[in-house]
């Protein structure tokens, strides 16, 4: 299903800053228009995708014409010259599929001994080595 949020683009210097005001004011940036909205579509859907995964509510979007560029600029305090606000889309479950979901098969040598332990003790490979992945990018 496809989700729809305006969001605000700001320019600064030659990059533009990227805010959804209806979601918690969630940003990302871009070196350039282009890669802006790129970064939006991908912000949008893994902000998206991890309500959903979460069980939270998502909030819905404001209508294009509701969204102030100017009050968000003040609240933020930049400077709105050269903003603009556009509708971003995504199939957040599409997106999913792709980009978050996706396994990749990695081969990886341990000792024998450990092999054999792990085994007799019917651990999973895949999920453990996916934990301890996951522990080790977040601390």
């Amino acid at each position: 299903m496809l989700s729809i949020y305006p969001a605000c683009f700001f320019k600064e210097g030659e990059s533009y800053s990227v805010i959804f005001p209806d979601l918690d004011w969630l940003a990302t940036q871009g070196r350039n228009e282009r890669e802006a909205m790129e970064m939006a579509v991908e912000c949008l859907a893994g902000y998206l995708h991890l309500l959903k995964t979460d069980g939270d509510k998502i909030p819905s979007p404001s209508k294009l014409k509701d969204v102030s560029l100017e009050k968000i600029a003040k609240e933020l305090e930049i400077d709105p010259k050269d903003a603009f606000v556009n509708m971003v889309s995504v199939d957040v479950d599409e997106y999913a599929k792709i980009h978050f979901e996706k396994s990749v098969r990695k081969t990886v040598t341990i000792p024998a001994w450990l092999n054999k332990a792990a085994q007799e003790k019917h651990i999973n490979f895949s999920q453990t080595l996916k934990e301890a992945l996951v522990a080790k990018v977040r601390s």
